[in-house]
């Protein structure tokens, strides 16, 4: 069933408009256009249409011989590529009506799941990454394999820069390889490396140049790739894996969701400072007591050695004694309390502590979410078998100025 939720409070939190419910399996992959919601559940593939009612009802049910894994749409052209567990890529072509949905080719991208798609109409290449550790990148107009570049860990997400041809994935170890992309082969351009857990969704920015990257350590990093500076911005807000993300470059936010049902909209329009590498020592670097591997130290000091700490503000090493306080420090990404070393925590202001960030609840585990940004509408599904669509635009402003339409 679909039920249409028609409460639309005015309040400043993003204002649930409908429900999208019935599905027998666990969403893995929801797309918002202007006509329709496009979903991929298990082994089938489903076009929802919104009726006159304010109603989604099912328009296209298919089928597919194996588990869907992800999916890509392309509106404009109404092609769509479903990622299977088996390896293998799907096109199709969604009639005008969105009544019928005609099989075009099978691509053999992969030898295991398929992790993230995405098609370049200029060039007419279907790029993917899947969990047998490599990218892929055919032809579709041949349905031929260009090339393959294998990484050493599972590949998990995907953004693909359509000018440049550069690619940035993600993976399993907490590292993001940027390639640069040929006919028939590639050269890496560097690697990322900060993230403490494994890669979970990706967002490139092609005007302002920005890589954002979520991950399951519950953090945000934003890279400085047009900067060329190696700049980075760490966001932490979450309180479970992040899952997905989406930067609004007009109004300067970015909009993330996590494994708890959380959603987070960050001010990215000011100006933030970054977060310190932790330094090393064998000791305290305030009250310069032993650590408890710094053995010669603790025999001359005839005292028992102390667990190490890292204060967040200033990165320095420190005891427990010396970072006994806890603060939030937004400016630095930190929207939650954490260890500062006390001399820091004097040093912080109250208004050091106003929060750069707005939180809220979708009620509901989110494995999924996709953002039609003209129109401020976001969709959400998760392990509870229901697709939730959403107004974004109390908490990411509405006016043509920053792109969304009225209705």
């Amino acid at each position: 069933m679909a039920a249409e939720i028609h409460s639309r409070p005015q309040s400043s939190r993003p204002v649930l408009l409908s429900k999208v419910e019935g599905h027998q399996d666990v969403g893995s992959c929801t797309h918002l256009q202007p006509s329709s919601p496009h979903s991929s559940h298990a082994r089938t593939i489903r076009v929802w249409l919104k009726r006159d009612s304010g109603q989604y009802w099912p328009s296209i049910y298919h089928t597919m011989s194996s588990p869907c894994s992800t999916m890509a749409y392309h509106h404009d052209s109404r092609r769509i590529f479903v990622g299977q567990d088996n390896g293998a890529i799907m096109e199709f072509h969604i009639s005008e009506d969105f009544n019928k949905m005609n099989f075009v080719k099978t691509y053999p991208a992969h030898q295991n799941r398929v992790s993230a798609i995405t098609f370049c109409l200029t060039s007419e290449w279907v790029v993917s990454t899947g969990h047998d550790k490599c990218i892929s990148w055919m032809c579709t107009r041949s349905g031929s394999m260009l090339g393959r570049h294998y990484f050493t860990s599972w590949a998990s997400c995907l953004q693909y820069d359509h000018e440049t041809r550069h690619a940035f994935v993600g993976d399993y170890s907490g590292q993001i390889t940027l390639l640069k992309l040929e006919q028939n082969t590639c050269s890496v351009i560097t690697t990322l490396k900060g993230h403490e857990g494994s890669i979970t969704s990706l967002w490139w920015d092609p005007v302002q140049r920005l890589l954002f990257s979520g991950a399951s350590d519950h953090s945000i990093i934003m890279w400085d790739i047009g900067g060329r500076k190696g700049r980075t911005l760490l966001l932490q807000g979450h309180h479970d894996k992040v899952q997905a993300i989406c930067y609004i470059q007009l109004t300067r936010q970015l909009v993330s969701c996590s494994a708890d049902g959380g959603i987070a909209v960050w001010n990215m329009d000011i100006s933030r400072e970054e977060a310190p590498q932790w330094l090393e020592s064998d000791s305290c670097q305030k009250c310069e007591q032993p650590f408890f591997w710094n053995i010669k130290q603790m025999w001359d000091t005839k005292t028992l050695g102390l667990r190490q700490h890292h204060c967040r503000k200033c990165g320095q090493a420190v005891c427990g004694k010396c970072s006994t306080k806890r603060s939030s420090y937004p400016i630095m990404g930190f929207e939650f309390q954490v260890r500062v070393c006390d001399s820091c925590f004097e040093s912080i202001k109250d208004e050091d502590r106003t929060s750069l960030a707005t939180f809220h609840e979708g009620k509901h585990n989110i494995s999924h979410m996709s953002m039609d940004i003209s129109r401020g509408l976001m969709v959400t599904c998760g392990s509870d078998r229901i697709v939730k669509i959403w107004d974004m635009t109390p908490v990411v402003g509405c006016s043509l100025a920053t792109g969304f339409s009225s209705r």
